[in-house]
């Protein structure tokens, strides 16, 4: 696997990394195992004031940061930026919250004073994706600092230098040694961390096909597991929903990271009386998009990761048109040059037979379907093999919060455009995986709660259970 980083932009090759040998793997765990028995020790207060350095140098560090997320996988300067920025209140959400989340919890027992009390449970191994090359690690990494897990890291391969700058401001900022250690290595090596006794945990963001072969690891050498694999997210609008809100965002839900983002809005879901005039908005905001230099402020639509994944695009809209698909808006003959920018299409009349019905687009294609009435809504929302996210516009808060609680999916917003805060837990159900992160379920994800029960009375050898069995 070589570890590169090719500018989306020019498409020129612009650092190679060297992977790391079985020796460099075996140096960390040995390392983060340490660290792991050392935490064990102490109270969670140490890490908390390092943890809000952290927060601190990743703000201050935030531009040049976002060049490098920007180099290495094409997204706008400004969208980088803000990844840094979210980043880092991320790390100091985890370390205002420490005491409250390793706080133990008491609770009434007949059998005695009972507490449940947070521990942590060993190694953690991450395998994160592409698109957020610092906020994926970040959402992993902050919670399970705090809980005590050391965190070893595979980042794809066409981001190397988010990774390897993630892992030097954590230095820079007091991580300890063993705390968070990248990896470049192969998926063989992560097979073997995985195995390893000293690993604990594997969080996964990435592709269905690698989240069948992490969690098939994981279950057969007994780790806990926690997967985010994509989605194919609805955007729904009701006959009674506010337009002017609707077309403040219809744009940004598809465009945002060149439409890269696992909760995108792929599938426009409209009533029959609002599908003209949301196509006609869709297609403007898609008209309206500026393709350029991403560090270029100008530039409102980036370039996809990749040439490869530009191509893959191509070839996924091509079939999804041999299939009886009409191509609403676009022309693809300008997606037919030699390079990794997508220029956003529509896709409607997308029929169940279609392949495209129940893929997931990661660029810039929106598909917009026609149906009569709310009912018919929330049936073909749901008939997706994914489940990560979702948009209601109702004419009401509460008729869309109606609607967004019969949707199958792990999180919906109502009139409002979707995002992320680190308070809000995040994952999915179906094929976009399962698990949580952020928020209080995910500190939770890789933490043992121990229960710890004190008797008060003194045990009965004729009844040594008290009766309780």
């Amino acid at each position: 696997m070589a570890y590169q980083v090719t500018n989306p932009y020019t498409n020129q090759v612009e650092k190679t990394y060297d992977n790391h040998n079985d020796a460099y793997v075996e140096s960390a765990l040995t390392k983060g195992h340490r660290l792991y028995k050392q935490w064990r020790k102490e109270s969670v207060e140490k890490r908390a004031k390092v943890l809000y350095k952290v927060s601190e140098l990743f703000t201050e560090k935030a531009e040049e940061l976002a060049a490098i997320i920007t180099k290495d996988m094409g997204k706008r300067i400004s969208e980088a930026k803000g990844e840094v920025l979210v980043s880092a209140e991320i790390a100091r959400y985890y370390a205002e919250k420490a005491d409250t989340f390793m706080a133990p919890t008491a609770f009434e027992s007949r059998m005695g004073k009972a507490q449940m009390v947070p521990h942590s449970i060993g190694i953690l191994m991450a395998v994160e994706p592409w698109n957020f090359p610092i906020y994926q690690l970040m959402r992993v990494f902050a919670p399970n600092y705090i809980v005590g897990n050391p965190m070893v890291y595979k980042h794809a391969s066409n981001t190397p230098g988010s990774a390897e700058a993630f892992e030097v401001l954590l230095k820079e900022a007091g991580v300890e040694e063993g705390a968070c250690t990248n990896l470049f290595v192969d998926y063989s090596q992560v097979n073997q961390i995985i195995a390893d006794k000293r690993v604990q945990g594997v969080a996964l963001t990435g592709s269905e096909r690698a989240g069948e072969l992490i969690a098939a690891e994981a279950g057969k050498n007994l780790k806990r597991s926690s997967l985010e694999l994509g989605g194919s997210d609805p955007f729904i609008v009701l006959e009674d929903a506010n337009l002017n809100e609707v077309k403040k965002i219809i744009g940004q839900a598809r465009l945002y990271n060149a439409g890269q983002v696992c909760t995108s809005s792929k599938r426009f879901i409209v009533t029959e009386n609002n599908y003209e005039k949301v196509l006609a908005m869709l297609t403007e905001a898609f008209a309206d998009a500026k393709t350029g230099d991403p560090f270029d402020e100008r530039t409102t639509l980036a370039p996809l990761s990749s040439l490869k994944a530009k191509k893959d695009l191509v070839k996924q809209v091509e079939k999804a048109l041999e299939n009886g698909a009409t191509l609403a808006y676009g022309d693809m003959t300008k997606n037919q040059g030699d390079d990794s920018f997508f220029h956003p299409v529509i896709l409607t009349d997308i029929t169940i037979d279609n392949p495209a019905y129940y893929e997931e687009f990661f660029g810039p294609v929106g598909q917009v379907y026609k149906v009569k009435d709310e009912q018919a809504a929330i049936e073909l929302a749901n008939d997706s093999n994914y489940g990560l996210s979702g948009i209601v516009f109702a004419g009401t808060q509460e008729r869309g919060a109606e609607v967004a609680k019969q949707i199958e999916t792990g999180a919906v917003f109502v009139n409002s455009y979707g995002g992320t805060l680190p308070e809000l837990p995040f994952g999915g159900v179906k094929r976009s995986g399962y698990g949580r992160e952020l928020g209080e379920p995910g500190i939770e994800a890789f933490m043992n709660k121990e229960l710890v029960v004190v008797r008060e009375e003194p045990i009965d050898l004729d009844n040594p259970f008290g009766g309780f069995v």
